[in-house]
C-alpha cells in the first residue's frame, strides 16, 4: 500500500489505517494531538471502504504510484525499463546504442539523401542533356548569322607523347579507418580517386597501389565509388603496407609491364646488362613518407616503393605515421621542402599533393620545379632562390654597395637628405648568392 507524507506527522502507513487506523493513532500520535482534517477523511472512509485508498483520488496520494505487492494491477504495468524516455531529455533509447537527438537528426538526414541518389542521377543527366541542346542551338544560330564562319575551328593540336610505366611503385596506407570521421573518409576517398587519376594522365606513371583496404572506406568505394573496379594501373589490397610492398617488388619486376628506365632515369638507361640491372635493384628501398621523419628525401630511385600515410584527420594524430613506420623497421624520410621553399604554414600536404610531386619529379627531376606546380598557392610556399634574388634587388646589388650622392632637399619636409645610388659591383658577375643552393 502507499504511505502518506506529511510535513508536521511523518509516514503512516495506509495498510496500518486500513486495517485498524485507531490502534496507529494511538500508537504513533500523542493523545492531545488533532488530526487534520485530511487524514480524518481518509480514516473515515477506510472505516467504511479500505478499497477506496486505493483510488486516484485520495487527497493524500503522492505522485509517485506504488502498489500493494498483492494487488492485481501489478500484472498490467510494464518494468522501469520499458518506460518511454521523457519528451525533454537529450538522448534517444533505441534497439542498439544511445544515440543523441544530434546523431539521430544526421542519421536521418543520410538516409533521406541516400534514398534520394536516383533522383539526383536523373536530375544531372537531364542538366546535362538541356546544356548539349543550348549549345547546338548556339552553333546552329551562328551559322545562320555567319555561314561563312567555319563551324568547328580545329584546335591546336600539341604533340604527342607516349605515355612511359616507370618502375617504381606508390602506396597509399589506409589502416586508419578508426581514427578517420564520416566527412574525412569522403575527403579521403576524393584524394585516392586524384591520385589514381594524375597517375593515368601522368607521361612517366608508377605502379600504384592502395593497401590496408577496408572498413567505411571500402563501403564507400562499393557503393559510390563502385566505378573503380574499372580503374586501370592501380591495386586495392587488403593486406598491410609491409607485404604490400614485398608484392610490389614482383610487379617492378616484371619484363613486360614493370617498367622502363626513362624520364628522371634516363641517365641510368645505359644500364642495360644485368649486372647493372641487379645493382639497382639491389640499391632499391622502401621509404615510408613522413613531416616529422629526420633523413630528408633527395630523389627516387628505381625499383623503390614510397608510402603515403592514407590520413585526413586535421592533425589530430601527430607521428601516428612515423610512429607506425619505426615500428615495423621501415625507414622513413620526408620531401625536401625547406630546402627549396619558404613556407608560411606547415609543411604536411595531403595524399594527393605528395603523390603529384612525385610524380612531377620522375617527370622533369626538379624539386623546386615540382612543389611551385603542386603546392597550394594558399600555403604561401616562395621558392628561396626567387626570394634571394629580390632581396639582392632591394638591397642594390650583389655586393650591397652604395653611393652617396650629393644631398636634395625632400619635397615633403624641406630637409637636406641623402640620395643612395647603387654601385656596381666589382667582383665576378657570376658571383653565387649567399643562401641555399638549388
Amino acid at each position: 500500500m502507499r504511505k502518506l507524507d506529511h510535513e508536521d506527522h511523518g509516514e503512516v502507513s495506509l495498510e496500518k489505517v486500513a486495517i485498524d487506523p485507531d490502534i496507529l493513532l494511538e500508537s504513533e500520535l500523542p493523545v492531545d494531538h488533532e488530526l487534520p482534517q485530511e487524514m480524518t477523511a481518509v480514516t473515515d472512509t477506510g472505516r467504511n471502504d479500505p478499497r477506496a485508498l486505493e483510488t486516484d483520488d485520495s487527497p493524500g496520494k503522492t505522485g509517485e504510484q506504488q502498489s500493494d505487492p498483492g494487488s492485481d494491477n501489478d500484472n498490467d504495468l510494464p518494468p522501469p525499463e520499458e518506460f518511454a524516455p521523457l519528451a525533454n531529455s537529450d538522448e534517444v533509447v533505441t534497439d542498439g546504442p544511445v544515440m543523441s537527438k544530434n546523431q539521430l537528426k544526421k542519421l536521418r538526414k543520410k538516409q533521406e539523401w541516400e534514398s534520394k541518389r536516383g533522383e539526383r542521377k536523373a536530375f544531372r543527366k537531364e542538366k546535362l542533356v538541356e546544356k548539349r541542346e543550348r549549345k547546338r542551338a548556339v552553333r546552329k544560330q551562328q551559322l545562320t548569322d555567319n555561314p561563312v564562319q567555319d563551324p568547328s575551328p580545329q584546335r591546336k593540336r600539341q604533340p604527342f607523347r607516349r605515355q612511359m610505366q616507370l618502375p617504381v611503385t606508390i602506396l597509399i596506407d589506409c589502416d586508419f579507418d578508426d581514427l578517420m570521421r564520416d566527412n574525412e573518409r569522403i575527403s579521403l576517398a576524393s584524394q585516392i580517386t586524384r591520385c589514381y587519376s594524375d597517375n593515368k594522365n601522368a607521361m612517366f606513371r608508377t605502379h600504384l597501389g592502395v593497401c590496408s583496404f577496408g572498413g567505411q572506406l571500402r563501403e564507400r568505394f562499393d557503393k559510390v565509388l563502385e566505378h573503380h573496379k574499372g580503374w586501370r594501373g592501380v591495386r586495392f589490397l587488403d593486406c598491410d603496407f609491409v607485404e604490400a610492398a614485398e608484392q610490389a617488388k614482383e610487379w617492378m619486376a616484371d619484363p613486360e609491364d614493370g617498367g622502363s628506365l626513362c624520364g628522371s632515369f634516363a641517365a641510368l638507361s645505359d644500364a642495360d646488362s644485368v649486372d647493372a640491372l641487379a645493382k639497382l635493384k639491389s640499391e632499391s628501398e622502401v621509404v615510408y613518407l613522413s613531416s616529422e621523419a629526420s633523413e630528408t628525401l633527395t630523389e627516387l630511385k628505381p625499383f623503390s616503393t614510397y608510402i603515403i600515410g592514407g590520413l585526413v584527420d586535421k592533425n589530430r594524430e601527430k607521428g601516428i605515421c612515423y610512429k607506425r613506420a619505426t615500428q615495423r623497421g621501415i625507414r622513413t624520410a620526408k620531401l625536401p621542402i625547406g630546402e627549396y621553399l619558404q613556407m608560411t604554414s606547415r609543411k604536411v600536404l595531403a595524399t594527393n599533393h605528395v603523390n603529384e610531386i612525385m610524380l612531377k619529379w620522375l617527370d622533369s627531376g626538379d624539386w623546386g620545379d615540382a612543389f611551385v606546380k603542386v603546392i597550394p598557392k594558399r600555403k604561401g610556399g616562395q621558392l628561396k632562390g626567387s626570394m634571394a634574388d629580390q632581396d639582392e634587388e632591394l638591397d642594390g646589388g650583389d655586393d650591397g654597395k652604395v653611393r652617396r650622392d650629393e644631398r636634395e632637399p625632400d619635397s615633403s619636409t624641406g630637409m637636406q637628405v641623402e640620395r643612395m645610388t647603387a654601385v656596381p659591383s666589382e667582383s665576378d658577375a657570376g658571383a653565387a648568392v649567399d643562401g641555399d643552393t638549388i
